[in-house]
């Protein structure tokens, strides 16, 4: 026999019994509920971190996690190595590398596109971006310096009709006074190379890199925004560093991290997937209601059970306890089909999405709509842990209307028809 008595008697309820078959059904009826609200959590969560995961791993691939800028000429002439030296000094700090950027106006066959210029150093940007990783034709190492040549994105590249080795214009907001007029100043370059970052904030078709010297011959002194690029070891700790960094470095350089351009979407995306969590932990809730309807049908089908053993001496105390652990019994039971068909699910929803799918002949997800092409998935182990100790919760918090119903059952009174 189980021990203690209020344990054995809360086992025993749970089972099914032949005139109980009701009373049974509804039991199973909650703890199925709780379990696939469970799943559903896990899973829903678990979705939701991939796409989280994956997004920030694809904007990080080229976008610079905090971005220190310099007063004009602290960078052009390979002064930069200075700055660098002393801010790799920063613990948090794991890699740097220098750039020159402005905007231009890229033409080509009468068609005009916006761009945003990045001159870099290949091996040196290698080390704070996975741009070299991302170049399709080509290779990022192609920018020389003196040569002029630049890498585009495939999707603009595409949607100008642009290939390896094509010539293309760019023009700078600078102007050049002559005898002749104002004319805007210029440069050719040649088509070396094209990355593409799986769609998603318009990198693609806004940004291109060339030499670093080249940019800086482009641009000239004042009409570039130039400094460093820094990888730091946390990227949540993103404000903080840049705080850290503005009150170490002269008041004439400016410091910015990706809160400020990716900031907003990532908040958007913490807010869906809390409002998601708070949502789908209703499933929970109504399973958890039902729990506490079928504890009192079963405190009423025992009215006369209770009064037997209150006679029989166990105490009220003894009696609420058993209907408490019945309660706790079928929520445990809930809560841990629904971890395990959750963690299941989760561990696997990419490959069944990606053959449901193939079934259907059918492109579910659009890299165009939702930034990817496939359904991620990325398992939290404190999500799992939160969820079912949350779940539990609610069940034991079920159990106590029930459990006080029994507790104030009159023995005289639950006898006087039987």
């Amino acid at each position: 026999m189980l021990k203690p008595l209020s344990l054995f008697l809360g086992w025993r309820y749970t089972r099914a019994k032949k005139r109980q078959h009701f009373v049974s059904f509804i039991s199973l009826a909650s703890m199925l509920g709780i379990a696939l609200g469970v799943m559903v959590l896990i899973t829903v969560l678990s979705v939701m971190n991939g796409f989280d995961d994956q997004i920030r791993s694809r904007f990080f691939a080229v976008a610079p996690q905090i971005t220190v800028l310099a007063p004009a000429n602290d960078i052009q002439h390979s002064a930069w190595t200075k700055l660098q030296s002393k801010i790799m000094k920063q613990s948090r700090v794991v890699a740097s590398a220098p750039f020159v950027s402005g905007n231009v106006m890229l033409i080509k066959n009468g068609q005009i596109h916006p761009l945003r210029l990045m001159g870099v150093l290949p091996k040196e940007q290698t080390k704070i971006s996975k741009i070299a990783s991302k170049i399709t034709q080509g290779r990022f190492s192609n920018l020389a310096e003196k040569q002029f040549t630049i890498i585009l994105g495939q999707d603009l590249a595409d949607q100008l009709n642009l290939h390896m080795g094509d010539k293309i214009n760019l023009f700078t907001p600078q102007t050049s006074v002559t005898l002749a007029g104002v004319f805007p100043v210029f440069r050719q370059f040649t088509i070396s190379g094209f990355f593409h970052t799986s769609g998603g904030f318009s990198i693609d078709n806004s940004i291109a890199y060339i030499h670093m010297h080249d940019a800086e011959k482009l641009f000239g002194v004042n009409q570039s925004a130039n400094g460093l690029h820094l990888t730091i070891d946390d990227v949540y700790q993103a404000n903080r560093i840049s705080d850290a960094l503005i009150q170490w470095l002269p008041p004439t350089y400016m410091v910015t991290n990706w809160t400020q351009s990716f900031g907003p979407f990532s908040q958007a995306l913490d807010m869906e997937k809390m409002i998601l969590f708070i949502i789908l932990l209703l499933i929970v809730a109504v399973a958890a209601f039902n729990l506490v309807s079928s504890l009192v049908m079963v405190v009423t089908d025992k009215q006369a059970d209770i009064a037997i053993l209150r006679t029989l001496g166990a105490t009220p105390g003894m009696i609420m306890r058993a209907f408490i652990w019945q309660g706790m019994i079928v929520g445990a039971i809930g809560t841990l089909l629904g971890v395990v068909g959750g963690v299941v699910l989760s561990l696997n929803i990419t490959a069944i999405a990606n053959w449901l799918q193939h079934v259907l002949h059918m492109q579910l997800i659009s890299s165009t709509v939702y930034l990817l092409d496939f359904l991620p998935s990325k398992l939290v182990s404190s999500d799992v842990i939160n969820i079912a100790l949350i779940a539990f919760a609610m069940s034991v918090i079920a159990t106590i209307y029930p459990a006080l119903l029994a507790f104030r059952t009159q023995p005289a009174e639950a006898l006087r028809y039987e």
